[in-house]
């Protein structure tokens, strides 16, 4: 690696800078605990897009993407091809239940629909596995920091989280919206850079160069032959991480809670449609540059996979360049750790401390609580990347893993609450813990590949939840108000507009532009099938 140069620390420092401003700034505008969970509802749609994109590409997607296509080849994007179904699903099936209630947490439709240890039980569920989720991406990350600056672990640990808690407990959901917007740009920065640096270094032209990947397998991008086993199997990324990715787009209170902000449903929507149409371009942005590398480096083998696009950085020499990938990857992970703060101290406070403690306190007072779990998260959150550092692997690897755990359990969930008629909260809490021990089972006994995770723990939670239902309380004669043929039902007795400014509020009405969204979700999978014979 190159020395971490003068020009490399100011443009760093600049970047922290700008976000403890920023943070500062935005802290005029909060007052009360609803303006830091939901904000004024004055965010434009195409920033909290923005967010929405910039929290789930963490920095092991910055680093970990290029990577894995190095060793895998384009097959890579058969797990990142799903986001326009996935999207679609989400607007129309999640979103205007979260929307219309006026809730801040997603997890209160839990209880209105069963009952309140349905809430507490998935509330719990969040709380473990995105706790479990930020440290392993705050450990992997601060790594990486370490590899550029120099920095050791655990100062670059306590530097990221710092940063991320000062402007996210100053700013709320204001604060961690637009400090993604900025450092969104930080990150295509370093990607744009690094992608035309690779492309004027290769050995050949660009075209020989696909032309020569071609010839070693690295760009078929869709195997529909591939087993249970296989993670990058076709079917496992058209259904499997379809599921995975309907569980974090849907029911994650980190993924939801900045669409709350939104001036109206069109715009929650829209949020979240800008993540539908560029989701695919993104990742195979990153993707490419993997394959790309394969063929700079003539598939030399590394150490770390993951320091591919750092090596590149140092060799490339640029000026400045280090110190912008350094900010990169920062902005990278204090995105996804200032969404994970926040909406963690969120259902802390609202569906724990509020709801069983201190149930009729002032705004200002639920907002000091909810700053005080802001903390708290933080430190939780640090200790155990901070532990890892110190130990010899083990830890990570279970938090990494006992988040892919828990996806099904959730999906789970909201499925009974939106499809079943008959599914009551003793049944729901019965195949819950079901459903997570069969995911656990499948997991550590069976070699069926992790994207399925989410559809075998979510099917099994269903069907053992309804029979559980049926035999402790009975058939169900009517359908919930919280389910989708009752809302549906609701609108058309009470004579309720569906729609607001062209876009439904009712579950499960399609909105025209997701017919578009689809079409664009076939188009992409055409062109994967058919990229290798394009060239």
């Amino acid at each position: 690696m190159s020395i971490f140069s003068n020009l490399d620390w100011t443009i760093v420092i600049i970047y922290l800078a700008a976000n403890l401003y920023l943070g500062y700034l935005l802290s005029k505008k909060v007052s009360t605990a609803e303006d830091f969970y939901v904000g004024r509802k004055s965010t434009p749609w195409w920033a909290i897009g923005i967010s929405v994109v910039a929290t789930y590409l963490s920095a092991l997607t910055f680093m970990g993407a290029p990577a894995w296509s190095y060793k895998q080849g384009l097959s890579v994007m058969a797990i990142h091809l799903n986001y326009p179904l996935v999207i679609v699903i989400v607007i129309t099936f999640f979103l205007p239940f979260f929307y219309n209630s006026g809730v801040a947490s997603i997890y209160e439709y839990q209880e209105r629909r069963f009952g309140p240890k349905a809430r507490a039980l998935i509330g719990t569920i969040f709380l473990i596995s995105q706790s479990a989720t930020s440290a392993a991406i705050l450990y992997a990350t601060s790594l990486v920091i370490e590899f550029i600056t120099g920095i050791p672990v655990t100062y670059a640990i306590l530097l990221v989280s710092v940063v991320a808690l000062i402007y996210t407990s100053l700013g709320g959901t204001t604060a961690v919206i637009w400090t993604d917007v900025f450092q969104s740009f930080i990150l295509f920065a370093g990607a744009f850079v690094i992608l035309y640096g690779l492309i004027d270094q290769l050995p050949g032209s660009l075209g020989e160069t696909m032309v020569e990947l071609k010839s070693i397998g690295k760009l078929q991008a869709l195997d529909f032959s591939a087993g249970l086993d296989k993670v990058t199997g076709a079917w496992a990324g058209i259904i499997g991480m379809a599921m995975y990715h309907t569980t974090v787009y849907g029911s994650n209170q980190m993924m939801v809670q900045r669409t709350l902000a939104s001036k109206n449903i069109g715009d929650a929507k829209k949020s979240y449609l800008m993540m539908g149409f560029l989701a695919p371009l993104i990742y195979l942005l990153f993707i490419l540059m993997g394959v790309l590398f394969f063929i700079y480096y003539k598939g030399q083998v590394f150490e770390n996979d993951n320091t591919i696009i750092l090596k590149f950085a140092a060799d490339y020499g640029l000026p400045g360049l280090m110190g912008l990938i350094a900010a990169a990857v920062m902005a990278a992970s204090m995105s996804s750790l200032s969404a994970a703060f926040h909406s963690l101290s969120t259902i802390s406070t609202l569906d724990f401390y509020q709801r069983y403690f201190r149930k009729q306190e002032t705004p200002e007072h639920y907002l000091k609580v909810t700053r005080l779990f802001t903390i708290f998260w933080a430190f939780m959150i640090v200790l155990p990347a901070i532990l890892y550092s110190k130990s010899g692997g083990s830890i990570l690897e279970v938090l990494s893993k006992v988040g892919s755990f828990f996806v099904g359990a959730q999906l789970g969930m909201y499925a009974l609450g939106f499809f079943s008629k008959h599914a009551t909260e003793k049944g729901l809490l019965i195949g819950t813990a079901f459903g997570f021990a069969v995911v656990i089972y499948v997991g550590l006994q069976t070699d069926i590949a992790w994207p399925w995770y989410c559809l075998i723990g979510a099917t099994s939670n269903f069907v053992v939840s309804t029979i559980a239902s049926l035999l402790i309380d009975g058939v169900q004669k009517t359908w919930s108000p919280y389910s989708i043929k009752g809302q549906l039902e609701k609108f058309r007795v009470e004579g309720l507009e569906e729609k607001d400014n062209g876009w439904y509020l009712v579950p499960g009405k399609v909105d025209k532009i997701s017919y578009l969204l689809l079409g664009y979700f076939i188009l992409v999978i055409l062109f994967l099938m058919f990229f290798e014979n394009m060239v």
